[in-house]
């Protein structure tokens, strides 16, 4: 291939994922910087409480080694189909639409062995090739750390508001603020932290046990000078409702935790429409 040839390509690719990005008012990249803390938990039910207001949702799992929203969404029997107007992503429901790796899998159990360029090219095709129509607000999944698949998204989709997914533990709030560190310095606009499994109920007597404490999310947030959206507290019915691919916010919608979710949505546009 010439060079000429391949600045066409590369020009081509990004008159696409501009034209994408023209029609999706609000983007939000939701990240950690460490695993287990339910970052993919998060941005599924963010998604689904915005596609329960009414409005037009994109979900985007841009976790290529591990992605689970197709899962834990319920869908993951479901492909991808190429139109004239570009790929479809999957429809969870009217409002919601994902678009995922694991629907390009031929074998479930196989691992996605590539490199950073790869996975920034992947990232490009999800955005640049897929026909998502006109969106009200994207929600990125991302892996947890500062690596390839963040930076593809800061690189790639400009005016990205980013939210960290932290737990109350000190060694959880450490990488929260490199997260916050690495979003300064990328120029994402902060929309806030959130803090999971923040507190738990005792389903036998009612009484509450903060089982990874609580408050260092909020404590993280002032320190920092960033907002603090809300406090989720663990709930084992997220748990199992992800692994039956049956969306919590959908099944236990009076739940303390399910109205956490729509508090912090709620914070959400405010910080995003400030």
């Amino acid at each position: 291939m010439t060079a000429n040839k391949r600045e066409e390509e590369i020009k081509e690719e990004e008159r696409k994922v501009t034209e994408t990005l023209a029609k999706i008012k609000n983007r939000l990249l939701v990240f950690s910087g460490k695993g287990g803390v339910g970052k993919s938990t998060v941005s599924a039910n963010l998604a689904l409480v915005f596609a329960k207001k009414g409005l037009k949702v994109g979900l985007l799992d841009v976790d290529i080694h591990g992605p689970n929203l197709a899962k834990m969404m319920g869908v993951e029997d479901k492909k991808m189909e190429v139109s004239p107007e570009g790929i479809k992503a999957v429809n969870v429901n009217e409002n919601l639409k994902l678009v995922s790796m694991s629907f390009l899998l031929q074998e479930p159990n196989l691992p996605v062995i590539w490199r950073g360029p790869m996975k920034m090219k992947a990232i490009q095709q999800f955005l640049g090739d897929v026909d998502w129509g006109e969106l009200d607000w994207i929600v990125i999944d991302s892996p947890p750390g500062t690596g390839d698949e963040p930076l593809s998204v800061a690189q790639l989709i400009p005016a990205t508001g980013a939210i960290i997914v932290t737990t109350p533990q000190e060694v959880s709030l450490m990488d929260s603020r490199k997260a916050v560190a690495f979003a300064v310095k990328l120029n994402l606009k902060i929309i806030g932290i959130i803090e999971n499994m923040s507190g738990m109920v005792c389903p036998h007597c009612g009484k509450k046990i903060n089982l990874f404490k609580e408050g260092g999310g909020e404590k993280t947030a002032l320190e920092l000078g960033v907002p603090f959206l809300g406090k989720i507290p663990l709930d084992p019915q997220i748990v199992s409702s992800g692994d039956e691919g049956k969306p919590f916010i959908a099944t236990q919608p009076d739940s303390e935790a399910s109205k956490a979710f729509m508090e912090i949505v709620e914070n959400i546009i405010k910080v995003q429409s400030a």
